[in-house]
């Protein structure tokens, strides 16, 4: 089963509830840090490194001997990656998505490739939670490619919860397309509501199962959850506005491991999620 847990907003707490869920698990379970612009899942655990891929995309090349500057390598291109104005084409790399279709076009086959290197997935294992997470290179655009690294190393036959990218992007949707439940955190103020309320909208535009986890449960007002009613939308826990769980996330800890009596909150929240799924 893989679980993604997203939010339309950052700093709602969606990696606390990632990393203290895949924590619950008795069995061996996958944490899928698929925020590679800022993967933190791993400050929560103790994890040492296993293994260490670099992540490469194919960007095109020209070979000017061959060219005859037609312009349909330009043409082709969504992403204004390649400029042809009636001389040799010119490849911007930062913008190309490599989807190799310029070369498969090229009559003259004067476009190659060659690699580019966006960024590394890192292996890491504490105990029966194995993190994989994607660290992409500075200045790269390139968000989905490497999102979807990270999830080539999902197994199947396991558990995984993807922390997915804040906002509803490309890159949000890169991380949770295909999963089997999605848990869209949020908190109730009216920066929350407005940002669940996009998230809502993209995840029922993938047709994907969903429930809302409201944290900071005590502050704000009511517009989310009476939101959540009005639309049929599940709440499927209320983490309370509780200091000691910020000094917990502030130091590096687990909410399930050193304020036990929130442990029961999100055994239930687990269970709730494979029923549901089931």
């Amino acid at each position: 089963m893989l679980i993604a847990v997203a939010s339309g907003k950052g700093g709602v707490g969606k990696t606390t509830v990632a990393v203290n869920i895949a924590r619950v698990f008795s069995q061996a379970v996958q944490l899928l840090d698929c925020d590679v612009e800022e993967p933190n899942a791993h400050l929560f655990l103790r994890a040492k490194k296993e293994k260490q891929q670099s992540v490469f995309i194919p960007i095109p090349i020209v070979d000017k001997k061959l060219c005859n500057a037609c312009g349909e390598c330009a043409r082709f291109c969504q992403f204004n990656a390649i400029v042809s104005l009636e001389t040799a084409p010119l490849i911007f790399p930062e913008l190309c998505r490599g989807c190799g279709g310029c070369v498969l076009l090229c009559p003259k086959r004067a476009l190659s490739e060659e690699k580019n290197h966006i960024g590394e997935v890192e292996i890491l294992q504490d105990g029966n939670i194995t993190l994989t997470k994607g660290l992409l290179d500075v200045g790269k655009p390139l968000v989905p490619p490497l999102i979807r690294a990270v999830r080539k190393n999902y197994n199947s036959d396991s558990i995984a919860v993807i922390d997915s990218p804040p906002g509803t992007s490309c890159s949000m949707i890169a991380a949770v397309s295909g999963v089997d439940f999605v848990l869209l955190v949020t908190e109730p103020t009216a920066f929350g509501l407005n940002d669940l309320m996009l998230a809502v909208d993209v995840i029922r535009e993938l047709n994907i199962p969903f429930g809302v986890v409201i944290n900071r449960a005590g502050v704000g007002d009511s517009r989310v959850e009476n939101f959540c009613k009005t639309q049929g939308i599940s709440v499927l826990a209320l983490i309370p506005d509780d200091r000691r769980i910020a000094e917990v996330y502030a130091r590096g800890g687990l909410v399930v491991d050193d304020l036990p009596e929130y442990r029961g909150l999100f055994v239930k929240l687990k269970e709730v999620i494979l029923e549901r799924r089931n």
